[in-house]
């Protein structure tokens, strides 16, 4: 089972990092465009703090949205307030969320996320240090895939690896990690169509699987042409 007391630690540090560089910001920065499409700074922000109210459902055993169309409805609401505001609603859901791991509960039972995905307590802290780095990366404010701590790259490629195994869309992927030697593999894809290694750093490797960055063009590809990945 995942240490989700080390990933807690984890996701304490990552939303401090979130918040120091999300506070040297000001209202017309959180105007400006993220890297995701069609969404402002404030639309990255106001679904960070929207998540963590989520997870806290998720460990309560309530649904985790009342609605996809309701969360939509909430980020688009949350997106246009004023950095303070912002702020004061990330330390809240988050001294909301880290609140509700202290309670007394099985962490190896299932729970219900999204779209009936199911997924161990155990690993609901690590699936919210996924949403702050990431979305750090996100909001276009200089921290980058690069940047982020080597244990998050390692882990993030291989859960994302996992999700796109078995895709019939994808032919066999090997995922080569750069180093002298030492660098770390990785499988995915499914089994028909000729096999595929992409070579690159982890953040290059990261940045194909999550679709992030350049999504893979500085990969090097071996034995064909860089896999198009459906949509997350």
């Amino acid at each position: 089972m995942t240490d989700h007391v080390h990933d807690l630690q984890s996701v304490r540090e990552a939303t401090d990092r979130l918040l120091t560089a999300v506070a040297k910001l000001d209202n017309a920065a959180l105007a400006g465009e993220s890297h995701l499409p069609g969404w402002t700074r404030g639309h990255v922000l106001a679904h960070l703090a929207r998540n963590a109210d989520a997870l806290v459902n998720v460990l309560a055993g309530r649904p985790m949205y009342e609605s996809a169309e309701a969360r939509d409805s909430d980020i688009e609401r949350d997106a246009p307030r004023a950095l303070d505001v912002q702020l004061a609603d990330l330390r809240e859901t988050h001294a909301g969320f880290l609140a509700q791991t202290e309670r007394d509960q099985d962490w190896s039972r299932t729970v219900e996320l999204r779209n009936g995905v199911t997924d161990l307590a155990s690993n609901v802290p690590f699936r919210r240090l996924v949403e702050v780095e990431l979305h750090h990366v996100d909001l276009n404010i200089g921290y980058e895939l690069s940047d982020l701590p080597e244990e998050f790259t390692a882990r993030e490629i291989a859960f994302l690896a996992d999700r796109w195994s078995g895709r019939p869309e994808l032919p066999p992927v090997t995922l080569q990690e750069e180093g002298d030697g030492n660098g770390s593999t990785w499988h995915t894809g499914g089994s028909e169509g000729g096999p595929v290694t992409l070579v690159g750093t982890g953040a290059e490797l990261l940045g194909w699987l999550a679709g992030r960055s350049d999504k893979g063009a500085h990969l090097t590809v071996v034995g064909g042409l860089l896999p198009a990945l459906p949509p997350l």
